[in-house]
């Protein structure tokens, strides 16, 4: 089947970046490398649910040391998925909007894509240099209102598409509050438990690989039947490569 065509009018994918899109956490990957060793005490404070993400990823940039040039190398050296790239030139040549959601640090995010030649609309937390190696973290997503206290609400960026059938792709905790709003999920990891324990619509999905042969499928019925793809309306626990 051609990759070429209109795609289906009421569908829109949200992508998860860190453990998702990059096969590692950009995050923690920055902080082994330049914060005070202090950082994993926030960190255990945010996983026993004492703090939120955007009080824990606070306090620990406050912690890093670096250069923006050294932060943006060890970025960089975090491999993407591989398929990542044939994922979004499908759902651009069918006009599926893709946007990425991340918990993480924007800067991280934008440079990795446009190294991949990936572009894409990103909503992530800003980080910001503040001179010599100090930085910090601002957080435009924010909502006070967010179950999770996470710095970047992804259930917002959600629910500002109720007329759309919502794809969301991720692999944690991050993802969890907008995996309950999204009407289909394509899970990894942590995100794939929580989505079979909550008896979500969902796929496990191991790469982008499964991820666009997935959609390939749907929008094949799409094409066969002449109207919007209908998605599983029951738990999918089935696993794609």
């Amino acid at each position: 089947m051609s990759l070429r065509g209109p795609g289906p009018s009421n569908l829109h994918v949200f992508v998860d970046f860190d453990g998702t899109i990059a096969l590692e956490d950009t995050t923690d990957v920055i902080l082994e490398r330049f914060a005070d060793p202090v950082w994993r005490d926030v960190e255990a404070e945010w996983v026993a649910g004492t703090i939120g993400s955007r009080e824990c990823l606070a306090r620990q940039v406050d912690l890093v040391r670096a250069s923006p040039d050294a932060l943006d190398a060890i970025a960089k050296s975090v491999p993407l998925d591989p398929h990542f790239p044939e994922f979004a030139r499908f759902c651009r040549l069918r006009r599926i909007p893709v946007m990425v959601v991340s918990d993480g640090f924007d800067r991280a995010v934008n440079q990795m894509l446009a190294g991949a030649g990936i572009d894409l609309p990103v909503l992530a937390n800003h980080l910001e240099w503040m001179g010599s190696d100090r930085w910090k973290l601002e957080f435009p997503h924010f909502r006070a209102s967010c179950r999770a206290a996470a710095g970047n609400c992804k259930c917002a960026a959600l629910t500002n598409e109720p007329a759309t059938m919502r794809i969301l792709v991720g692999d944690g905790r991050s993802d969890f509050c907008a995996a309950e709003i999204a009407d289909f999920a394509l899970a990894k990891g942590a995100m794939a438990e929580h989505c079979q324990r909550m008896g979500l619509n969902y796929r496990v999905v191991g790469s982008f690989a499964g991820a666009t042969l997935l959609l390939r499928d749907w929008i094949g019925a799409l094409e066969r039947r002449g109207g919007d793809p209908v998605m599983p309306r029951e738990p999918v626990h089935a696993s794609s490569p």
